[in-house]
């Protein structure tokens, strides 16, 4: 039994090599007939599939040093071992969400939906609600830009219009 998980750990690693090896020649290949077509910002799309892979990458890494030391070396100096690969994945983790996506990962919420991010200008909604009793339904309606991505780091927009309808 020990032995199967140790191979199913280094295999998990294999596999995290072979994932981040692939994607380079893939994306390397890509990128250079992107060049010789001219396509749209081809370094763009080529940093964005190596940065995924990378990540991708790292997860498999993680999982297989989480079975590796979990099931096969829970000591105090491997969990010590096990807790530094983790901060320092993470940390590297989150480096590449930041390159890649231009925020920080807890971030998202604020920034809105993929859609609503960078690109979008004063985009608005419409926000209803009954502020009446139950004889007297009046209805209030605000108007809320929905906060968006920004490429300096500056922050959402600030809130505009309040009306009632």
């Amino acid at each position: 039994m020990r032995e199967w998980l140790e191979w199913s750990s280094q295999g998990i690693q294999a596999l995290a090599v072979v994932i981040i090896v692939a994607s380079i020649i893939f994306g390397s290949l890509r990128f250079l007939g992107q060049l010789s077509t001219r396509a749209a910002d081809p370094y763009r799309a080529y940093k964005v599939l190596l940065g995924r892979a990378l990540l991708l990458g790292l997860e498999f890494m993680v999982a297989a040093d989480v079975i590796r030391t979990v099931l096969l070396d829970l000591t105090a100096n491997g969990l010590e071992i096990l807790g530094a690969l983790v901060v320092i994945r993470t940390f590297l983790s989150w480096t590449l969400v930041v390159e890649l996506e231009g925020h920080w990962p807890w971030r998202l919420a604020a920034l809105g939906t993929p859609s609503e991010q960078v690109g979008v200008v004063d985009a608005q909604r419409r926000v209803e609600a009954s502020v009446g009793g139950p004889d007297k339904p009046a209805r209030v309606a605000f108007e809320v830009p929905v906060p968006r991505a920004t490429r300096d780091g500056e922050d959402p927009l600030p809130v505009r219009k309040v009306g009632i309808s």
